[in-house]
């Protein structure tokens, strides 16, 4: 599914047909890093053209509840590829079937599609160590002994610390393994968290980065950490939170849902009660830019026993530098809800994953699905969480679309790093056309049009090429009719 929402009025103005900053001003981007089109970081000027926001393919539940001690199974990471062992590896937050017991589990795939879940013998489950249950200590129990957050990092010179993660559902203590599977602590102060927290590494800065749940102004929040050695850890003052026009769009959201009864129903409903805050949020390095995907949870009533009823919606959101944060697609869903017929579990709660998994020209998505929040009066059979799967096209979460009347983007200068233009296209049923611009506007080359569905399309010039500009300033000018242009890139 796909929604289009405008572009600014400064980008919707007429075209500039010649750049107007100096080389000077001009950006420089490392050779085969792609430009996207999330904000207007790229973008001079466009005309004709509308931004879309893409939302990926559900592909369902991908690890369900399958084993006598599990009912409802979670992450809070991404998997990570093992190189030496060839295989994906996944951390999974699991409620069982006795009251108050959970703890930490582990999957691995070599597909990524098809899970097992090997039996570690480190913790005891009804007196029995026949499980996937990891334990940093084998005598802890939930919630000292959570293990919400894990990452790869294969940059790290000693080998028995290239997995780290937090230990703890309140509060988080590093700890680094050599495998995923067997951990020890790290001798660091534990960082302050609530109940809520995701990880991610950037590893084109080395840089790790936490958000941890707090207080904020309308209820859950998320600060956001960063950390050079796992070791030592920095407040940066950024709080993901949400405001008032999150209010005001949560209520709408909420009177849309009681609305459609192909969607799981809250069980309490209550006006009084409706309220809209960050339940969790995933940062991530993606090309250039920052990425966040904010669980904004929908409250809808008090459950008599406990906290509130209600729902979430995935959004998106962009920054350059970790600090300033913009929204995308104005607040709208990036992954809702499955219907309720059709045995899906992302039913009601949705939770992000840490990262998406790069797969060729694809991003795949592992994210927790929960088929409600607060139990029915009759509640089914089965498992009630599990690890679903969406895949989106490889930096698809924004096109810049033509239809039948052509549309132009003229890029911002930069410094040109290669020789070679890529651009990620769908023109299946158009064409996109791309006139190269030195720093005093004049062409230096003209290409042969793009056509067809290419995510990684090599440019052929027409006339002129890239080698006399490598190096120095330029601007692209691309033309679109019935296309969507997702990036570019030079290498």
């Amino acid at each position: 599914m796909t929604f289009g929402w405008p572009l600014t009025a400064t980008m919707a103005m007429a075209l500039v047909l010649s750049p107007v900053a100096t080389a000077e001003e001009a950006r420089s981007i490392p050779a085969g890093q792609r430009q996207l089109f999330l904000d207007d970081d790229a973008i001079a000027t466009t005309e004709n053209l509308k931004r879309t926001l893409h939302q990926p393919k559900k592909r369902g539940a991908v690890i369900e509840p399958d084993q006598p001690w599990e009912t409802t199974l979670q992450t809070r990471c991404s998997p990570v590829w093992d190189e030496q062992a060839k295989r994906y590896k996944l951390w999974l937050i699991t409620s069982t079937p006795a009251p108050g017991v959970a703890g930490t589990t582990y999957a691995e795939s070599v597909d990524g599609v098809k899970w097992t879940k090997p039996i570690l013998r480190q913790w005891k489950y009804q007196d029995s160590l026949e499980n996937n249950f990891i334990a940093v200590e084998p005598d802890s129990a939930w919630p000292a002994n959570a293990m919400e957050n894990v990452v790869y990092d294969p940059d790290d010179a000693d080998p028995q610390r290239r997995f780290k993660g937090f230990l703890g559902a309140i509060g988080r203590q590093p700890i680094v393994s050599p495998d995923g599977i067997h951990w020890k602590k790290l001798d660091v102060p534990m960082l302050s968290s609530e109940d809520e927290s995701n990880l991610s590494y950037d590893r084109q800065s080395r840089t790790f980065i936490a958000t941890l749940k707090t207080g904020g102004p309308f209820g859950r929040s998320h600060r956001v950490w960063t950390s050079k050695d796992f070791q030592t850890w920095t407040n940066t003052g950024v709080l993901i939170h949400a405001d008032e026009e999150d209010q005001r769009l949560g209520k709408a959201n909420i009177r849309a849902r009681l609305a459609d009864d192909q969607l799981q129903q809250p069980r309490y409903n209550d006006p009084a009660d409706y309220n809209a805050d960050v339940y969790n949020v995933g940062v991530f390095r993606y090309e250039g830019l920052y990425v966040a995907l904010p669980a904004v949870y929908h409250a809808t009533g008090k459950i008599p026993v406990g906290n509130t009823d209600g729902f979430h919606l995935v959004q998106l959101r962009s920054s350059r530098d970790l600090q300033t944060w913009q929204h995308v697609a104005d607040r709208q869903t990036f992954i809702g809800p499955s219907p309720v017929k059709g045995g899906a579990f992302d039913l009601t709660q949705l939770l992000p994953p840490s990262a998406p998994i790069v797969r060729d020209d694809e991003l795949w998505f592992y994210y927790t699905g929960i088929k409600y929040r607060a139990e029915p009066a009759q509640p089914e059979s089965g498992g009630i969480g599990a690890i679903c799967l969406a895949v989106l096209r490889r930096d698809g979460f924004v096109s810049l679309d033509a239809g039948v009347e052509s549309g132009t983007l003229l890029t911002k200068p930069f410094v040109l790093a290669g020789t070679t233009l890529h651009l990620n296209v769908d023109a299946n049923t158009g064409e996109l056309n791309v006139t190269v611009l030195d720093g005093d506007g004049q062409t230096v080359a003209v290409a042969e049009p793009v056509t067809g569905d290419q995510p990684r399309a090599a440019v052929r010039w027409k006339s002129g090429d890239l080698d006399s500009v490598k190096g120095k300033t330029v601007s692209l000018r691309l033309s679109l009719r019935n296309a969507q242009l997702y990036s570019f890139w030079s290498e």
